[in-house]
């Protein structure tokens, strides 16, 4: 094994970096024309990779792709990862994340990662439900119970190792993990929300997937799907009644401006995965590849807490801008029976028993 290099762990966490569409100067199409086979990380061989979101003094650099921007956790987190690498290596690998899109939109960067164009991507669970429909009982409602359950599942390589390998033949994609986009709960502009009687009528905002209008049906409201950009505006003007997300999104958006009843549904806790090249990691030295792996883990398992902090701090903040926010019992129900009617195959059905099954509410 080499000696270690000496080597600043990372570059500052700071919001510069490298703005959306351009790469150091080069725009994105030119990058990527560039690095046919080799990969987005090749061209950053060498060492000195002096970029914000990059380790330094390493051999190979390797190119992550995210889509929240800087000021998002896990940005931050991801950079971590790098710098956890170039630790795991001894300096033979790294990692550069480029934010906002700036490689490319999730279905477009899914595809760079196929070709080996980009090393590795965050891409939300809807689009990897749309290469593999195998991942479907990952994205039902009611199959984790919060954040830790759904931790415990995807470190859990005898519910998940052949689901996360199953890309790998035909798309030589390969999923490593993933970070939590926590529990999703409905808001609404009008009173608060006990039972689906409360909401019946109510137009909600929900992404364009089947999961999402089948699940705000049968809660009792009327689904309407709008982009996310829109969601504001839509409260604002009456379009909208409410609409469904996570606390952290909840309050950075500002939507408690217009709509300040928050009602702790839990009808859904997303995931984003990490996926890799599975040709990048197949010509890594094993030990590298294993360490690699590690690196995710904990990575993985530290956004988790880093999650639940900043959903405690969005919940203070919630309170203190008066928002109101109830807990009622009434859509637990509808919420598990929605998600398990959306799956037919029998190994579909097999996935969510073996993800309940690791539910400390059941009793595992």
């Amino acid at each position: 094994m080499r000696s270690p290099l000496p080597r600043r762990r990372g570059a500052p966490r700071s919001l510069a970096g490298s703005r959306s569409g351009t790469l150091g100067g080069v725009g994105r199409r030119g990058f990527l024309k560039a690095l046919p086979v080799a990969g987005a990380g090749a061209a950053l061989l060498g060492g000195c990779a002096t970029k914000e979101g990059a380790v330094t003094d390493v051999d190979r650099v390797l190119s992550i792709s995210l889509g929240q921007a800087e000021s998002h956790p896990s940005y931050g987190s991801l950079v971590s990862f790098g710098e956890r690498i170039a630790d795991a290596t001894d300096g033979r690998y790294g990692a550069r994340v480029y934010a906002n899109n700036s490689l490319g939109d999730q279905q477009e960067t899914v595809q760079l990662v196929s070709d080996g164009a980009i090393d590795m991507a965050v891409i939300s669970g809807t689009q990897i439900e749309n290469s593999e429909p195998r991942f479907l009982p990952m994205n039902v409602a009611g199959v984790f119970d919060d954040i830790d359950h759904q931790n415990r599942v995807m470190l859990d390589d005898s519910i998940v190792g052949d689901l996360f390998a199953s890309l790998e033949p035909h798309k030589r994609l390969t999923v490593l993990g993933g970070y939590t986009q926590g529990s999703r709960h409905l808001y609404t502009s009008g009173g608060p929300i006990e039972s689906p009687d409360d909401l019946a009528g109510m137009k909600i905002r929900v992404q364009e997937s089947e999961i999402f209008l089948r699940l705000i049906r049968n809660m009792g409201g009327v689904p309407t799907p709008m982009a996310y950009s829109e969601v504001y505006t839509g409260l604002q003007a009456g379009v909208l009644d409410g609409a469904e997300n996570n606390e952290i999104s909840y309050v950075t958006q500002r939507h408690y401006e217009v709509a300040k009843h928050f009602t702790m549904t839990n009808h859904l806790v997303g995931f984003d995965f990490m996926l890799a090249n599975t040709d990048l990691l197949a010509d890594m030295d094993e030990t590298d590849r294993e360490a690699v792996r590690e690196a995710w883990k904990e990575t993985q398992s530290e956004f988790v807490e880093i999650w639940k902090r900043e959903t405690a701090e969005a919940t203070q903040e919630m309170l203190d801008r008066g928002v109101i926010i109830s807990e009622p019992d009434a859509f637990a129900p509808i919420i598990e029976e929605t998600g398990q009617s959306i799956l037919e195959n029998p190994e579909d059905i097999a996935l969510y028993d073996a993800i309940r099954a690791l539910s400390e509410k059941d009793g595992a």
